[in-house]
């Protein structure tokens, strides 16, 4: 029983990370425009994601443009664009290899130690996947904060931390930890295996000691 809901619960965070990582790679909230210095053009907000860039306008109107090319957008977009599609497609593939684990799931002749197999797959590619979405996020919140304190960059490009970023380190979060989660189940399940194996053999050692004094001692009473 208690497996079972520590397998549920490394599903449901696994589950939250999947999402926040496919939410945090389509939303355009990576870079925010910043208002500082002369910048008092407050009422129109600028946003910069991986796929397109969004003027917002007084909280009315907002308008998006997909990028024309890769090409326009600036290195740690271009290298974050493709390690978050990648921690996309291994963050899914990571949640559907551990549906197929969990002990509630019927598969033809799996048996447990397949299963265990399955769930420790599953938990190295949420801590994987976690760890790939950690590096663009981090990469693109270092380039912002470098430029934001760069006297040398003009005040109309320095950005600001974006609402993607924040959630995407929740996302890795979430992700890293089902990974934790799955892969101590397996530790744990792994210690009781060896545990069960090895106390049913010093059950039938203790068991034939007792069946041979009691054969020794009737075959004594018959002789008498």
């Amino acid at each position: 029983m208690v497996s079972s809901a520590l397998q549920i619960t490394g599903l449901l965070i696994g589950g939250i990370g999947v999402i926040g990582t496919f939410a945090v790679t389509g939303m355009p909230q990576w870079r925010v425009s910043a208002f500082i210095e002369n910048n008092i053009i407050v009422f129109e907000t600028i946003w910069e994601g991986l796929w397109m860039h969004c003027i917002r306008q007084a909280n009315i109107r907002m308008q998006c443009k997909v990028y024309d090319s890769m090409l326009a957008l600036s290195p740690d977009l271009q290298a974050s664009r493709g390690l978050m599609c990648a921690g996309s497609v291994l963050s899914f593939l990571a949640f559907i290899i551990a549906i197929i684990g969990m002990k509630c799931t019927r598969c033809a002749q799996s048996s447990w130690q397949a299963k265990d197999c399955i769930i420790l797959t599953a938990g190295l590619l949420f801590i994987l996947s976690g760890a790939v979405e950690l590096i663009p996020v981090c990469w693109v919140a270092n380039t912002i904060i470098s430029d934001f304190y760069n006297p040398i960059v003009n005040v109309a490009q320095k950005r600001e931390l974006g609402e993607a970023l924040y959630l995407g380190w929740v996302a890795a979060f979430c992700l890293i930890a089902a990974g934790a989660i799955f892969c101590c189940f397996c530790r744990c399940c792994e210690k009781t295996r060896s545990y069960g194996h090895s106390a049913p053999t010093h059950y039938r050692t203790h068991s034939q000691r007792l069946h041979r004094k009691t054969e020794s001692s009737y075959s004594k009473s018959q002789y008498v």
